[in-house]
């Protein structure tokens, strides 16, 4: 399988992407926003970070890339596509996925380890992971996910809410919500779950040397599903 990192102007988590992929001994190549190729990539990640300063709206400018182009022609084919942080804003912006992120509940930047738990049964990226929880850091200021009460319903009923913010043992709680997010959601699928968007990096807990790898754990889950 080969990845693709798209870079805008303003990523900064491009290469902590890169580097827990080929950590996993994947092919990897870094795709600039201005680019009208993927070089034949199989999966397309949209990093972290401040797109274009977080001007406007987060995600708003960056949506509107030149790649993207592609990369939602790519998604519309059923091509795989993750969002991470700002790259999960970006989905939300292109409609390639429901709901936005609005500004945190509490008004703040949050930047700290969290808990997730594995909710959809079927999508690729959560399918297969076994533990109750997951400790995963979060960085962001605009992770509070928001949609009408009708995408709710149709989140739920197709199994398209990918992670809950929760406790260390799994128990979804208001005390557990990192940003005030609409039933603790932290992740979401397209109805054809072959796009993905979720504010916690997993990224950055794929490292043995930074002492947590539940991110690894949940990378991995895509090569064992598309690789069977």
């Amino acid at each position: 399988m080969k990845f693709g990192v798209v870079v805008f102007p303003g990523s900064n988590c491009d290469q902590d992407a890169v580097d827990a992929l080929e950590l996993m001994d994947q092919e990897v190549v870094k795709l600039w926003h201005k680019d009208h190729d993927l070089q034949g990539c199989d999966f397309i990640i949209l990093p972290g970070g401040f797109s274009y300063g977080d001007y406007l709206r987060t995600g708003a400018i960056a949506r509107f890339s030149p790649i993207m182009n592609e990369v939602i022609a790519h998604a519309n084919r059923g091509g795989y596509l993750m969002g991470i942080c700002n790259g999960f804003q970006i989905l939300a912006e292109a409609r390639l996925v429901p709901g936005v992120l609005l500004q945190n509940s509490s008004q703040k930047y949050v930047c700290k380890n969290i808990y997730l738990k594995p909710e959809s049964i079927d999508a690729l990226l959560t399918a297969g992971l076994e533990k109750p929880a997951y400790k995963i850091p979060i960085a962001h200021g605009d992770g509070r996910y928001f949609a009408d009460a009708d995408t709710l319903k149709s989140l739920n009923d197709n199994n398209q809410v990918l992670f809950r913010y929760c406790d260390e043992n799994g128990i979804v709680t208001e005390a557990s919500n990192a940003n005030g997010s609409l039933e603790n959601i932290a992740g979401v699928a397209n109805k054809n779950k072959n796009v993905f968007g979720m504010m916690p990096h997993p990224e950055r807990a794929a490292d043995p040397v930074l002492g947590n790898t539940d991110g690894r754990i949940i990378l991995e889950q895509i090569l064992k599903a598309v690789l069977v």
